[in-house]
């Protein structure tokens, strides 16, 4: 089985499991189209040590760049900046090691949380 992402105007809208096969007898009429992702690639990294597939596995409001053939999640914060070689949005400053943070938009920094 293998995970299909349904992107329309570039944005993921629908994200299934399926064979490829499936796709020769499925009709769909709605707008967009049926993109193979891989459950197991984050980052341009293939976690089981298999080939990585567009960068990311797609999620439903991921966006898709057809010119790169990527898969890109959802900004979080305006202040961060798309890392090209994961297609991952990343802080302008990095999280701290030790320890759990958040992050403030308003300080553009990391803030403590408290346990």
């Amino acid at each position: 089985m293998a995970h299909y992402a349904k992107v329309s105007n570039g944005t993921v809208t629908e994200v299934i499991v399926a064979e490829k096969d499936f796709f020769d007898a499925f009709v769909d009429s709605s707008p967009g189209q049926w993109i193979q992702t891989s459950y197991n690639t984050y980052g341009g990294v293939h976690v089981l040590g298999g080939v990585p597939l567009r960068k990311n596995f797609a999620g439903i409001g991921y966006s898709y760049d057809q010119i790169k053939d990527v898969f890109i999640p959802p900004k979080l914060f305006p202040s961060w900046n798309l890392n090209e070689e994961t297609c991952l949005w990343e802080a302008p400053t990095p999280q701290p090691q030790q320890g759990k943070f958040t992050w403030d938009e308003t300080s553009a920094s990391w803030i403590p949380l408290n346990d």
